[in-house]
């Protein structure tokens, strides 16, 4: 990252904003413990403290947002239903039918239906990103009056991430429609310790794309999105793979977006396997290759196969777009890593893709490397794209939101919108 003279996943350390769920199977019936007779009640598994990710939800700024957006209430209308539950079950229906409404109300404001609270602009991505927060925060401290397990309460909070993250509610339509296809992915808010105001203009632009059609050169085409959370371990378990693996057969174009540098969009050309360290939202590092399945098949290196030309030549929006080709590497029989502005070399080890070494990094090396597995390489066009940062007004340290904040955030997701329009039409 840019500001303190490190790249990391494209993202700029001085002033970033945004990217991780562990999206397992939710299903599931409660089952006596080990040693519990048939028949017999067993003890509920003990509460668990709140996460590093909750436990800032009680800051001035968290709560400010939430008020400020009518998000406040999502947590106790949460609670409550999760109280009147008399079973395992009737909990996890509660989770999935409430973590939906999340995800269905956040991309409702963000398009501008249906009636809006507070005021806070519609295009925010933060009131999810907290409300969600709100909501794992009781299920982790839920003391039921039914049995309830350490894994049940897991696969509570994995309904309730995979819901509020839209990766459960990904429809994309039959080819016989005649609409192209194309899948989006957004990250959370992210580096809140540095500054918890931030917002993540790849989880406004998910928010405000989500099932819309655009016009393109190739006829309409529909967007279906999901957001990701920022952390490491969600995606050493499979969470991309798990989420983009039943949808990326039926896509003609997927395209995961983060934030990365200062004033300009950047198509990354490469994606490397290597995990940088930077701490994620949990305040957790992690550095190594990232864990895959068949690590045996694992290359060091992806790239991309949007139409990069098109998109950087194209009138997209008033921030430059730029085709960045550079990578970090250890060349063949080296001991030390190496900038290469023209790509890697053949049998360098990874250090750093295009998009650095972090997690929106990781995101498009997870997706093309599924793409190439699954066959798709020549017939389903992805890879990624870098935003600019969002930024609030140079004097603005306090405020929960600006006028120019406003402006970059909407211009960026209006040009997020226009290079997927680009893109689906150059591959028609």
């Amino acid at each position: 990252m840019t500001g303190i003279g490190v790249r990391i996943s494209g993202l700029a350390l001085a002033a970033v904003s945004g990217l991780s769920v562990t999206g397992l199977s939710v299903t599931g019936v409660a089952q006596a413990a080990p040693g519990v007779a048939p028949g017999a009640t067993a003890p509920s598994a003990p509460a668990s403290a709140a996460t590093v990710e909750e436990q800032r939800l009680d800051g001035a700024v968290p709560q400010e947002i939430l008020r400020r957006s009518g998000f406040d209430a999502v947590a106790p209308a949460f609670a409550r239903a999760l109280e009147r539950a008399g079973s395992y079950e009737e909990a996890r229906r509660v989770a999935v039918r409430q973590g939906s409404a999340l995800w269905r109300r956040a991309v409702d404001r963000a398009q501008g239906r249906g009636p809006v609270a507070g005021d806070l602009p519609v295009d925010d991505d933060r009131p999810l990103y907290w409300a969600r927060l709100g909501m794992t925060r009781e299920v982790r401290g839920l003391q039921p009056g039914f049995s309830l397990t350490e894994r049940q309460r897991d696969r509570l909070l994995e309904a309730l991430e995979r819901t509020t993250r839209g990766q459960s509610d990904i429809r994309l339509p039959g080819a016989e429609g005649g609409l192209k296809r194309v899948l989006v992915t957004g990250f959370d808010p992210f580096t809140l310790d540095r500054d918890i105001r931030i917002s993540n203009p790849s989880g406004a632009s998910a928010l405000a794309l989500d099932g819309t059609v655009i016009e393109t050169a190739a006829g309409p085409a529909r967007v279906e999105t999901a957001v990701f959370p920022v952390r490491w371990d969600d995606f050493a378990a499979g969470e991309v793979e798990r989420t983009l693996r039943p949808h990326l057969p039926k896509a003609d174009l997927f395209m995961t977006v983060s934030q990365g540098r200062v004033g300009r969009f950047d198509v990354e050309r490469t994606n490397g396997a290597w995990r940088g360290g930077f701490a994620d939202n949990a305040n957790v590092s992690r550095t190594g290759l990232a864990p895959v399945s068949d690590p045996a098949t694992q290359p060091q290196w992806t790239t991309t196969t949007l139409p990069y030309r098109e998109i950087v030549a194209a009138d997209t929006g008033r921030f430059p777009v730029y085709d960045n080709t550079s990578v970090t590497e250890i060349p063949a029989g080296g001991t030390g890593p190496v900038v290469r502005p023209d790509g890697p070399t053949p049998g360098s080890a990874a250090r750093a893709g295009g998009g650095g070494d972090y997690l929106s990094n990781e995101i498009a090396y997870r997706a093309t490397l599924l793409r190439d597995r699954l066959g798709l390489r020549d017939r389903v066009p992805g890879g990624h794209v870098h935003t600019p940062v969002l930024q609030f007004a140079p004097d603005d340290t306090t405020e929960v939101t600006d006028p120019e904040f406003e402006t970059n955030r909407r211009d960026i997701v209006g040009q997020v919108r226009g290079i997927v329009g680009v893109a689906v039409g150059a591959v028609r």
